[in-house]
């Protein structure tokens, strides 16, 4: 059914105004809202009641079972997470409930709109829960008109482990929700940005342990949070950030500082360039590839003083025209025989690979008369060598990334990785 439909079908039950049910239906639904929630939540705005908020009496489903498209459910499950945020939604700040629950049969995602009183471990029953796609997969949504009761016994399920949301670095996805981490806080600073309240100060930076690094904003600055600080984090929740997962504080978030220092590993997990691509992002990760190409747009480059984007025949896409300020840079295209990623390159790094400062490059492009020369001197480096590189990967629709931090030529034998691989595969 389309929105005028469903618009104007309330419109003439409630004996309002059309256009304005819809644009009701329109606010709730750019937030993702299930229209039977959409439609239930306009009913009561208008003294219509909760009645014929679905199209049928909820179906009771196992987790493995539910479906966007398949109506309101009712299931019995085990609480495994319990995150609390902040929203604004139709104008006004709302404070929502989220995490995970599960079953025998799988895991699911859920957002609850008011608070049904239970917490990580409980096994419940919740009826009549709205049913949405999120990030593609369904998510339940539990609402005024769900129920939400205690079961008399325990829901068994495979999932126990997960209860409380304990997490190391490593294993945190964009999308969790109500997870616990010990940290240490290796980098950290403070600024201001235009918030939804209007300029705010938050702190950012970069938090580790044993198995990894990830950066984090910290959303009510709390003065604990210092370089060098060993930190126990219950309830943070984790989104995409330029592509790679990010650990966020809330007002909800609750912070213990820890006597023992959190241990934090020095370098960075070593994937296949083909596993670490069908992660979809990592913001710490060292890969192993030969050289293939030094891609267009890699040697001498200018970038718009406002934004830095690359500056191509003195225009920014952005900014129009402008007055490019110098810069070097390297986009190499790896390959290890499992997949390829382009490996950028910043200033400092192309200058070692070059074997000069970024003047140097500039007289030799003078004097060539074609800043192409530095691009062909820094391919004849690297096509064809080994290099190990470490950064920060991101896989959008256009490719995958590694912003370099580290770039070297590897100094490994060749037939002793193989033994060990061959070694592995035989184990």
């Amino acid at each position: 059914m389309e929105l005028d439909q469903h618009a104007e079908e309330l419109a003439s039950a409630l004996g309002v105004d059309k256009e304005e049910v819809k644009s009701d239906l329109q606010n709730l639904l750019q937030y993702s809202v299930p229209i039977d929630e959409a439609k239930q939540s306009v009913r009561r705005k208008h003294g219509g009641g909760s009645s014929g908020g679905s199209d049928g009496a909820p179906s009771t489903k196992r987790i493995a079972d539910i479906d966007p498209d398949g109506g309101n459910v009712s299931v019995t499950v085990r609480v495994l997470t319990v995150g609390t945020r902040s929203i604004v939604y139709q104008g006004d700040e709302q404070t929502i409930r989220e995490g995970e629950l599960a079953d025998e049969s799988g895991v699911i995602s859920y957002t609850a709109w008011q608070d049904f009183g239970f917490e990580p471990g409980d096994s419940v029953v919740i009826g009549n829960a709205g049913v949405r796609e999120w990030d593609g997969k369904p998510e339940l949504n539990i609402g005024a008109s769900s129920t939400v009761g205690v079961e008399s016994e325990t829901v068994e399920t495979p999932y126990d482990d997960r209860i409380g949301g304990e997490a190391d670095l490593i294993d945190l996805q964009a999308g969790d929700r109500g997870r616990t981490v010990e940290v240490r806080v290796l980098e950290v600073d403070s600024r201001t940005i235009d918030g939804r309240n209007g300029e705010t100060t938050i702190l950012s930076g970069v938090v580790a342990d044993e198995t990894g690094r990830l950066p984090f904003t910290d959303w009510a600055p709390r003065p604990d949070v210092k370089e060098g600080a060993s930190l126990r984090l219950s309830d943070v929740y984790v989104r995409e950030f330029r592509g790679v997962p990010q650990v966020n504080l809330s007002e909800f978030t609750t912070l213990e500082v820890l006597d023992d220092p959190v241990s934090v590993t020095d370098s960075a997990p070593r994937l296949k360039i083909g596993e670490a691509v069908d992660a979809g992002g990592m913001f710490d990760v060292e890969v192993l590839g030969n050289v293939l190409e030094v891609r267009d747009g890699s040697g001498l480059i200018e970038r718009c003083p406002d934004c830095s984007r690359v500056v191509q025949n003195g225009q920014c896409r952005q900014h129009g025209e402008v007055d490019g300020e110098d810069d070097m840079r390297v986009k190499a295209i790896l390959d290890d025989g499992t997949g390829t990623v382009t490996a950028i390159l910043d200033r400092d790094l192309t200058e070692e690979i070059y074997g000069g400062t970024m003047a140097d490059a500039m007289e030799a492009a003078r004097e060539a008369m074609d800043k192409e020369v530095v691009a062909d001197d820094i391919a004849d480096t690297l096509v064809g060598r080994e290099y190990r590189v470490r950064g920060n990967l991101s896989v959008d629709e256009y490719g995958a990334n590694l912003e370099a931090d580290e770039f070297e030529e590897t100094d490994d034998d060749p037939a002793e990785r193989a033994a060990a691989l061959l070694t592995e595969v035989r184990a």
